[in-house]
């Protein structure tokens, strides 16, 4: 399953290319809000990334999921952090939250943490 992630990875700069070409103001506005919101502020940017990534679980979103979790690593979430993230989200999601689980767990391989 850890393929799947790198392929995403692969995949999804190149889909990224063609959005900024092709719906270039959609990018942007989307672009220009997350910047706004996703930095340093009342809740510091890894603890916004732990929340982004547990509502991905809880949406059942795959690339929210492995985008997220590459971006709490990067914010300086430990493995054990977004594990736990992961399991208030199914705390708060049941069943297919739970199911998304080996998601957060193959994108923690595929970025080789742990």
């Amino acid at each position: 399953m850890a393929n799947e992630t790198k392929e995403f990875f692969e995949k999804f700069k190149k889909d990224m290319g063609k959005m900024k070409e092709l719906a270039a103001d959609t990018v942007q506005g989307f672009s220009a809000m997350f910047s706004k919101i996703m930095k340093d502020g009342a809740l510091g940017l890894k603890e916004k990334e732990l929340i982004a990534m547990a509502i991905g679980v809880t949406q059942r979103c795959k690339p929210c999921i492995r985008l997220h979790v590459q971006k709490c690593l990067e914010a300086g979430a430990t493995k054990e952090q977004i594990l736990e993230a992961a399991s208030v989200a199914v705390m708060m999601g049941g069943g297919p939250a739970y199911t998304h689980i080996p998601v957060v767990i193959d994108a923690l391989e595929a970025l080789q943490v742990g």
